[in-house]
């Protein structure tokens, strides 16, 4: 029996952005885990269980481009494995579907690590994050890659597609809290919308890609260098071009306003938008009052989390 478990991640800085060329900042929430463990089967053919999500199926009666057949076929097909063993994998998760903190990616770097392993070929980090990458085209349709690649190395990541990942480090550890609407990030959507609006005016929201970039290259000196109460500032501001891209919510918006009224230090939507989840930066002695305004003002859930 093998078993790997898999964070939850957010986007601090950067989202949307990233999809054209623009940096963006992430960091693993480890508060939440996807856990992937595999076991022999006697019973023959391979089986998956993700009680989570109410399934219960052979991998044979899986859609072959169902997400978790996808990602456990092309585990055996990374191997060159034709004739795979028999085996259940049963898959659990503390992290919320689709709400932002890529629950989808965290299963499949789970799910990729455990099978490599229990079929005596596990595979680099390179490769895992290679292979997650694929399996979440079937969740976004055309992802970044930030995704996949903050879940797989559990470090905060500045990353550019298609360039080497670059980790960075936490200068001083600071504190999020992370306000969940309880709505589906329908991040797809979201991100075909953008492409759509940079489609009619490639000039003007190319300069507010711009405009993210710099608030992303500021905020990773900020975090680097320790003066993290400075990126409240800078959260406020790339929330307020999200909010021109059209990806925010009213629900997304009063998190927001809830967040700053009770003393976060800055507040943002945080991955797809339109739903999931939002970010607040706050002393960490203030965490436990910006959560409850979060909670009375409508969020599903709340998640404390420590970067650094």
């Amino acid at each position: 029996m093998t078993t790997s478990s898999a964070p939850g991640k957010i986007i601090l800085f950067g989202e949307h952005a990233v999809v054209y060329g623009r940096p963006a900042l992430a960091v693993p929430v480890t508060q939440v885990q996807a856990t992937a463990t595999v076991s022999e089967n006697s019973r023959g053919g391979i089986r998956v269980e993700a009680p989570n999500i109410n399934l219960s199926s052979d991998l044979s009666r899986l859609a072959p481009d169902h997400p978790l057949a996808a990602v456990i076929n092309s585990v055996f097909s990374a191997l060159s494995i034709s004739s795979p063993s028999d085996c259940t994998v049963y898959i659990q998760s503390t992290i919320p579907v689709a709400a932002g903190l890529w629950s989808g990616a965290a299963v499949s770097v789970a799910v990729i690590r455990a099978l490599s392993e229990f079929l005596g070929q596990p595979l680099p980090n390179e490769r895992v994050s290679t292979l997650a990458y694929e399996a979440e085209k079937f969740h976004h349709g055309t992802p970044s890659g930030i995704d996949n690649t903050v879940i797989t190395y559990a470090r905060p990541v500045y990353f550019i597609k298609s360039k080497p990942i670059e980790i960075f480090s936490v200068g001083k550890p600071f504190t999020l809290v992370i306000g969940d609407t309880g709505i589906p990030a329908p991040t797809k959507e979201s991100v075909s919308d953008v492409r759509r609006l940079w489609e009619t005016d490639k000039t003007r929201w190319g300069k507010v890609f711009d405009e993210i970039e710099k608030i992303v290259h500021e905020a990773k000196k900020k975090i680097e260098s320790g003066e993290w109460k400075g990126i409240g500032s800078l959260m406020d501001q790339n929330h307020a071009l999200l909010q021109e891209l059209t990806v925010s919510s009213v629900e997304l918006d009063r998190l927001v306003a809830a967040g700053r009224r009770s003393g976060a230090l800055g507040a943002k939507l945080s991955g797809g938008g339109r739903g999931g989840n939002m970010i607040a930066l706050v002393e960490k002695e203030n965490a436990p009052a910006v959560a409850e305004a979060f909670r009375s003002a409508g969020a599903k859930r709340t998640i404390v989390t420590q970067v650094g």
